[in-house]
């Protein structure tokens, strides 16, 4: 038997992208076990897989803030302690920074991670027992997929992934009476106004998917988020704001949807783990290093780029693409 322990903080995407690896490593080692240390605003991810047994929480955004608060450093005492209190046979960052080197060097067992070629703070591969060149120009998933695979000495793995999650929190009576009507996700928000779908598109797309008999429901996490939502829903006869809900939660609506536009941003991604055809929208970014993966369960259509915007014209034909299919 292997005890694994996992390290990848945050944020929300890269979380998800590190989903697959234990898929991975149980058709190699069947007897697998893993715990995994997370952010603590991203805890709700690794807890959705049935095979995570412990789920280490951390708070580094918020220990910088108040990096000479006495409760920082109890809370950071009281982290190395819980870290360190079992022995693993393989300790794996498939994060790269220094803040994740050094938690990982919190716990027992061997360390694996980048070597300094290939890892973003190259400082961080000092904390490493094995280190592994993966070049960046490819997928983030397939380069933690990669990092996985050269650790435990499988053959790198080519299929698509499979996240391993299901949304089964329990919704409020309310809410789910709400959503029972066939919608859509409109995964409307993000960390950086560059990378925003215009709300103009998001009227125009919803009021397609009217036609075709399809709610647009609209999450949000932030007072920002909530307004944005508030403005296209108020433009839309068929548009429905959800309550502020966990990402636990955020999952289970995700889950029951027909399918999901998104732009760039970790729901995006938590969709396609929940096997949901997703329509991913990138103005900002390329998809192609960090864009939606389809699951093994379900497509997803990544559109646009830097310095792109697709019309709601080419987000609908890809719904539709995706729904024949």
């Amino acid at each position: 038997m292997k005890r694994i322990l996992l390290v990848k903080t945050s944020s929300l995407g890269d979380v998800i992208h590190n989903l697959p690896v234990i898929h991975d490593i149980l058709k190699h080692h069947p007897d697998a076990q893993f715990d995994w240390v997370v952010e603590e605003g991203f805890a709700d991810i690794p807890k959705l897989h049935p095979n995570v047994d412990e789920v280490f929480t951390v708070a580094v955004r918020r220990w910088k803030k108040h990096v000479f608060a006495l409760k920082t450093w109890q809370e950071i005492i009281k982290c190395k302690r819980s870290l360190s209190s079992k022995a693993y046979d393989l300790v794996l960052d498939t994060q790269g920074l220094v803040k994740s080197a050094i938690l990982t060097s919190f716990a027992q067992g061997v360390k694996h991670g980048y070597d300094k070629n290939s890892i973003r703070e190259p400082f961080a591969s000092r904390f490493y027992d094995q280190t592994y060149d993966i070049p960046y120009q490819q997928h983030a998933i397939n380069r933690v997929r990669t990092l996985a695979a050269m650790s435990l000495g499988y053959p790198i793995p080519t299929d698509a992934p499979n996240y391993g999650i299901k949304g089964n929190a329990v919704i409020e009576e309310k809410l789910a009476t709400e959503l029972k009507a066939p919608y859509m996700m409109a995964l409307h928000a993000t960390s950086k106004d560059s990378k925003l779908w215009p709300k103009e598109e998001w009227v125009k797309l919803g009021f397609e998917l009217n036609q075709q008999h399809y709610k647009l429901v609209l999450p949000w996490a932030s007072e920002t988020e909530l307004a944005r939502a508030k403005w296209i829903a108020e433009r839309l006869p068929n548009a429905l704001v959800l309550p502020k809900l966990s990402i636990a939660k955020v999952a289970t609506v995700i889950a029951n949807a027909k399918a999901s536009i998104g732009v760039d941003t970790g729901l995006s991604h938590l969709s396609a783990a929940l096997s949901i055809p997703t329509v991913a929208v990138y103005t900002d970014t390329k998809p192609e290093l960090t864009g939606v993966m389809a699951s093994s369960e379900a497509e997803v259509i990544n559109l646009g780029g830097k310095h792109q915007t697709p019309p709601h014209t080419e987000v609908l034909a890809s719904i539709q693409t995706l729904l024949s299919n």
